[in-house]
């Protein structure tokens, strides 16, 4: 097996939601999103692993990945989030996903699809946009949308649901926000009771809200990063410590590769495309067989992201290539060729930094450096 590989520590996902589960009430639902490749940890595995550890959804974000689950004898539930085009309707309907709808077309879209294939009864949920401005009704036009379902006939409303923009924000804004956003969901449940119809299964908790907020859990939370071992932002293990909350995630990716080669620099010496970084002193310099085409961005090369080889740091040096990248390992070198080196993860197997701290380092979040890891880096799953 290729060297550079990321481990996927499936009992660390476990842990997780164990975690996450201690936060919630028994009764409350948990839907685990294994959308975008389980967050770039292998969604078949993450997937059987979440409702192992008593997960009750999955929620994915298109029809294809939904059919992935469906394909590896997934029976769970399987919420869509993002919405399909015409072409893909049947392929939903058939494979038993749950859709999000919000509007006259989208629903008969769903409903022309059952009478199609003889579909008498099928779950749909209403998405209701409450100060996301993405997808979903107002919350004045929920009672007459759920009743547009109703009248199909063929259609069930199995849920309303809603997604918070800003309740990562620990700020005085942002929970003002957020109460904002639960308040105009509130009154859409409301106005969906007041034309006699159920809401069904009421959820809107997100990984922040989920640790953070449990007054916002309703019947069901859907929880994101947190389930991989990362915090929710500013909802931080910090954060959440400090309001008497001891949430023990664990990373359950490690990315992993070796140093395939050592070299001696003497001072002055160029490395890398640009000739941008140049030897100040003598020193050694290591090749690792990453790049940015696995994943490991061009950006990571001159912010502070390092390599850990043999429990020490070591810089990057100049810029890195799409296939390799090489570290300073300075003049008294004691790392060896084929050494592991470990470039985000768990510490228990030798990483020095997370997904979090490049984030940090890049000016992004943990959420885009695990799902950037590409398809060419091999998951490697252990328990």
């Amino acid at each position: 097996m290729r060297a550079t590989r990321a481990l996927i520590h499936l009992g660390n996902l476990k842990n997780n939601i164990i975690e996450i589960k201690k936060c919630l009430k028994p009764e409350t639902k948990m839907c685990v999103a294994v959308k975008a490749d389980a967050y770039g940890h292998g969604a078949v595995p993450c997937a059987r692993a979440a409702l192992e550890a008593g997960a009750d959804y999955l929620s994915v974000a298109t029809y294809e990945e939904g059919v992935v689950l469906r394909n590896a004898g997934i029976a769970s539930p399987i919420l869509m989030l993002s919405l399909c085009s015409p072409d893909e309707v049947e392929e939903v309907v058939s494979a038993g996903i749950t859709p999000f709808v919000f509007d006259e077309e989208y629903i008969e879209l769903f409903s022309s699809a059952c009478k199609k294939l003889g579909i008498k009864k099928f779950e749909v949920h209403l998405a209701v946009d409450t100060g996301m401005g993405r997808i979903g009704c107002l919350p004045s036009e929920a009672g007459n949308i759920a009743l547009k379902i109703k009248n199909c006939g063929n259609l069930v409303l199995g849920g309303t649901a809603t997604h918070f923009a800003l309740s990562d924000c620990v700020s005085e804004k942002g929970k003002s926000y957020t109460k904002f956003q639960f308040e105009n969901f509130l009154e859409a449940i409301n106005n969906i009771k007041s034309v006699g119809i159920n809401p069904g299964i009421c959820h809107c908790a997100n990984s922040a809200t989920t640790l953070d907020s449990p007054d916002m859990h309703l019947d069901m939370v859907r929880p994101g990063i947190i389930v991989y071992g990362y915090y929710a932002d500013e909802v931080s293990k910090e954060y959440l410590v400090s309001k008497g909350k001891n949430v023990e995630l664990k990373p359950v990716m490690t990315l992993e590769s070796c140093v395939s080669s050592i070299r001696k620099f003497e001072k002055g010496k160029f490395a890398g495309y640009g000739c941008r970084w140049e030897a100040k002193s003598d020193t050694n310099v290591g090749v690792v067989p990453i790049g940015y085409a696995d994943g490991w961005f061009r950006r990571f090369s001159e912010c502070g992201v390092k390599v850990a080889v043999n429990g020490k740091n070591y810089p990057i040096c100049g810029r890195i290539c799409m296939d390799q990248c090489m570290i300073d390992l300075g003049a008294d070198c004691t790392a060896k060729r084929w050494d592991k080196a470990v470039l985000f993860g768990d510490s228990s197997d030798g990483a020095l930094q997370t997904a979090d701290d490049i984030a940090h380092l890049t000016g992004t979040i943990s959420y885009e450096i695990t799902c950037g890891i590409s398809k060419r880096v091999p998951r490697v799953f252990v328990q």
